[in-house]
């Protein structure tokens, strides 16, 4: 294959698009070369790599990018560097709740020993974050610690979070128990009242959650699912029911809810994940990030 044809299959694909890439390549090139070269390379490979109209890859074309995106996202990584600009680089992903409430004062804790800081920082799901890590395409990643890590990953916890139930500010209830009611056809078992908003059955929280109902005889099956903690308090404050959650410290709950905490329920662990030795510069961020964490407690 012709290396400067999978360069420009990897802006295309990038970008969505030959014009989108043609605007944004870091070297000039007419459009119809780049189409003629596209077309070049899917008849020497013998399949189609992307639909035009409206663009989207084929199954060929995302097997390709991701083989390829390993080096070619990695070449300004390589440029910067021999320049010495690679050490002051952190590639970060992070939930938005993350990226939001707690890692602005750890970076800038970071960017204050090391003022020329280059950060690209990554909002994503927990399901991401595997792929982001495996591909190179962050150094280190914030996330939850559950089950066994993968080969070759390391994990570095850094914080626990209490988990609770939130429910409208005005209930009467005091505690998690006081948001069940007996179950008729049980002896010892307990229903939940009213409806129980959580996460896809997919989410540690959520697992983590329903197998300690299932542990304590609670039946108490999700009735609306959301995808994010965040909306999940905003439907309890709009009155659809008791949401799952956890406490962020210094984090005061939205108007509207109340926090019930699950005594006797395990925590949800937070960390960093990451492959290989962490280059200094992670080094310095996983420090700083534990500084950070003890002031809060």
């Amino acid at each position: 294959m012709n290396i400067h044809h999978l360069e420009l299959f990897f802006y295309v694909a990038k970008y969505e698009g030959i014009t989108a890439a043609v605007r944004k390549m870091p070297y000039g090139i007419q459009q119809p070369a780049v189409s003629g070269q596209i077309l070049q390379l899917e008849e020497q490979l013998g399949v189609k790599l992307f639909n035009r109209r409206p663009f989207a890859l084929t199954p060929s074309g995302d097997e390709l990018y991701d083989f390829i995106y390993p080096f070619f996202s990695r070449l300004g990584d390589v440029e910067e560097r021999l320049r010495g600009e690679e050490s002051r680089h952190l590639r970060l992903a992070a939930s938005a709740s993350a990226l939001r409430n707690h890692l602005p004062d750890v970076l800038e804790k970071l960017k204050e020993g090391e003022p020329r800081l280059k950060l690209s920082l990554s909002e994503v799901s927990p399901s991401e974050i595997h792929t982001l890590i495996t591909s190179q395409r962050v150094d280190i990643a914030i996330g939850v610690l559950a089950g066994r890590l993968a080969d070759g990953f390391k994990s570095h916890p850094l914080m626990k979070l209490p988990t609770v139930l939130w429910v409208a500010a005005d209930s009467k209830a005091k505690t998690w128990r006081d948001v069940l009611e007996k179950d008729p056809f049980s002896a010892d078992g307990r229903l939940g009242v009213g409806a129980l908003i959580g996460l896809p059955s997919h989410e540690v929280l959520q697992q983590l959650i329903q197998r300690e109902f299932e542990e304590r005889n609670i039946s108490w099956p999700v009735s609306v699912e959301v995808n994010s903690t965040d909306i999940i308090r905003d439907y309890v404050a709009r009155g659809f029911g008791t949401g799952i959650g956890i406490l962020i410290p210094r984090l005061k709950p939205p108007t509207g809810v109340k926090a019930l905490p699950l005594k006797g329920f395990p925590p949800l662990v937070i960390g960093a994940l990451y492959q290989g030795k962490p280059k200094g510069l992670v080094q310095d961020f996983l420090r700083t990030a534990k500084d950070h964490i003890k002031s809060l407690t």
